[in-house]
């Protein structure tokens, strides 16, 4: 029988962190599930697989005791070995071999999981007497954790706002707080897949995504904004106006000879900051001088004329 190689099945190298199978996991178990691939036997078969995968390598324990056994499968199967004398050949020690010593049953191994694959009765056996003797017992398993992404806009996500989604047919009333900043995520306890033999449901996880917005761009907690002004107010100065994500209109004063990529600072217009709510990032505007265009005839002569006295002039 072909060895099961569970890094493979979730898609991840065998240095992998416990983070990486996590989320390895939970985008794989999603996809199969059988609640979203009704009467889909190979979906349900690779649901199985990856749960069977994720059972083992997120348990530490569990991990290095498959990655020992793991490592000796091809020579425990071209010598036809039965598991307990695979397992005395290794705890015996022999000369020039690292030694693995285990103990208690199979249950001590990898737990009372029900279900084992085929590879599992193969490599492991399933004694009725004697050493490792144990009945598989069918156990409470929480459901799959699945993940969803959530849009919401910039005024949202500043403002703080309440939001009903539809999940299952159900709706669900979300709260999103005041500074909810973009990668936040959202635990919903019991909304994710069924359990299986009496297990829990596991949880839906939403990711928040602040949709771009068509003037402001947060970065970190200051938010920016391009103020586009033109050559006559950047020249001789003057005054404009924009209202802010939080809803009143700033003044913006222009300072004379004002150059095109100039940042004004006005504090306390960001974000709320993630170590004190009550305090706020700011807002830097950017100014963009617009050169005019189609000129009429006699505004070129002009321009003409202020370039020559500007010439005439000695530095």
């Amino acid at each position: 029988m072909e060895f099961k190689d569970y890094y493979n099945i979730l898609g991840v190298s065998k240095n992998a962190t416990q983070d990486e199978i996590k989320k390895a996991y939970r985008k794989l178990a999603m996809k199969y599930h059988p609640d979203h691939n009704p009467n889909d036997k190979s979906a349900e078969e690779k649901f199985k697989e990856v749960t069977e995968a994720n059972e083992v390598l997120s348990d530490p324990e569990k991990r290095k005791k498959y990655d020992t056994l793991g490592a000796n499968w091809k020579q425990y199967q071209s010598a036809g070995q039965g598991f307990e004398d695979f397992y005395s050949h290794f705890r015996g020690g022999k000369p020039g071999r690292t030694t693995y010593e285990f103990s208690g049953d199979l249950g001590d191994i990898f737990g009372n999981i029900s279900g084992f694959s085929d590879f599992f009765e193969s490599f492991f056996g399933r004694p009725t007497s004697g050493f490792g003797a144990r009945t598989h017992r069918k156990t409470k398993r929480k459901g799959a954790d699945f993940e969803a992404t959530l849009y919401i806009t910039l005024e949202d996500a500043f403002h703080g706002a309440s939001k009903e989604v539809l999940i299952e047919g159900k709706k669900i009333r979300l709260t999103i707080e005041p500074g909810t900043k973009d990668g936040k995520k959202l635990r919903l306890k019991g909304l994710g897949g069924k359990g299986s033999h009496g297990g829990e449901k596991g949880d839906l996880y939403l990711t928040i995504k602040i949709e771009k917005h068509p003037y402001f761009e947060l970065i970190g907690n200051d938010l920016y904004y391009d103020l586009y002004v033109d050559l006559y107010t950047a020249v001789l100065g003057g005054k404009k106006q924009i209202r802010a994500l939080n809803g009143k209109t700033v003044y913006i004063k222009i300072p004379e000879g004002t150059d095109s990529g100039t940042t004004l600072r006005l504090k306390g217009l960001g974000f709320r900051t993630e170590e004190n709510k009550k305090t706020l990032g700011d807002l830097f505007v950017k100014i963009k001088v617009e050169i005019p265009k189609n000129l009429k005839p006699e505004e070129k002569e002009l321009f003409k004329k202020l370039a020559a006295m500007r010439s005439s002039y000695t530095y």
